[in-house]
């Protein structure tokens, strides 16, 4: 078996059931904005537990959104402070461009969905 960077691995195929996507400081604005229907963006670093739960975890569940964004908030400072992230990991919703701020909720199924339904009834903003 071997690694990606990320030391996931690389030669097993996924069984996320949603879009993936890694985002950086350099290409996160571009894409958020190009991509259409819902994204959660999601913050993680490496020497976090819960950040490897949620990368686990998430891509299986049967979310109420389009794709999952992932930030390395170890190495995409920029967007560390542009998102005002204090926790890890820290879940942002995007829908269309448009920013409908971020989840405080439990990692389920239950929980993420019915945050994000509550997110997206939210007045929307622009990026950070």
């Amino acid at each position: 078996m071997s690694t990606d960077s990320l030391c996931r691995p690389s030669d097993i195929v996924s069984p996320s059931i949603v879009v993936e996507s890694e985002l950086t400081d350099f290409d996160a604005d571009q894409q958020l904005l190009a991509m259409s229907g819902v994204s959660l963006v999601i913050f993680t670093s490496l020497g976090c537990a819960s950040c490897r739960y949620a990368r686990e975890v998430l891509p299986g569940m049967a979310l109420a959104v389009d794709r999952l964004c992932w930030i390395d908030a170890g190495v995409n400072g920029g967007l560390v402070q542009r998102y005002q992230v204090f926790h890890l990991p820290a879940l942002f919703v995007v829908r269309d461009g448009e920013f409908f701020g971020a989840l405080h909720t439990r990692l389920t199924v239950d929980d993420l969905n019915q945050a994000v339904a509550q997110a997206l009834g939210r007045t929307a903003e622009e990026l950070p």
